[in-house]
């Protein structure tokens, strides 16, 4: 089966069965939060150079989603600043993240949620990012969020994310960074098949190592565009 179609046969059964780990996620980041946010604030990443790939083209008065926004640093700092005229709107299933994000980005919407229940209008964003957050939903359910997010974009609306390459149905660490943690992804040319059968044009797209402890860790950048089909 097909990227697409293993999308499409999974889109009702999260509906009524939510994966397992979900509530694993949750609870996780509810525990590592300031863990987390301390992690990463020192472990080197090209999120911040990705970004202003995105931020070059939209204008300040943009509508811009964030999700799985974090503590909000630094990247919804960065966005809530450019987009001085327009909203900024900040997605977590993590309560305790949000709560840090209210401190940090006070300036920012903020919603408590899976991204997977989220609903918004049809042409509501002029972009859409996900840093290191759309990995811990099962890759079935990436495909259809892909197809969610193309919706909520306007015409020729942006979408940045970055995603794992490693091509597996589920990984599952019970330690990381003192908690436990899923994650799910296609190889690389089946996320491109993914983001591609989900209407996106592809601008940039390069697979970068992050280095996580000592190891070596390829996520693939890709900034595109809501298709005109």
């Amino acid at each position: 089966m097909d990227v697409s179609k293993k999308a499409e046969a999974s889109s009702s059964a999260h509906q009524a069965h939510p994966h397992p780990s979900k509530s694993l996620v949750e609870e996780s980041y509810n525990s590592i939060a300031q863990r987390y946010l301390d992690w990463t604030t020192s472990t080197p990443s090209p999120r911040t150079l990705w970004l202003e790939k995105l931020l070059s083209r939209i204008s300040s008065n943009s509508n811009v989603l964030e999700l799985g926004c974090g503590a909000g640093v630094p990247c919804t700092q960065l966005l809530v600043r450019h987009c001085s005229e327009g909203t900024v709107t900040g997605v977590d299933i993590s309560a305790t993240q949000l709560e840090l994000a209210k401190k940090h980005v006070p300036g920012a919407k903020l919603l408590k949620n899976d991204m997977m229940n989220l609903e918004f209008k049809e042409g509501s964003f002029d972009g859409v990012v996900g840093f290191y957050s759309l990995v811990h939903l099962p890759r079935e359910e990436q495909g259809i969020l892909m197809k969610s997010i193309r919706r909520w974009l306007k015409d020729e609306g942006l979408l940045l994310v970055n995603l794992a390459v490693f091509g597996g149905e589920g990984s599952y660490n019970s330690d990381w960074l003192g908690g436990g943690m899923f994650w799910s992804a296609w190889d690389e040319g089946g996320n491109m098949e993914m983001m591609k059968t989900a209407g996106f044009d592809i601008l940039d797209q390069m697979v970068i190592n992050d280095t996580e402890d000592g190891r070596e860790v390829p996520f693939l950048w890709v900034l595109a565009r809501k298709s005109k089909i």
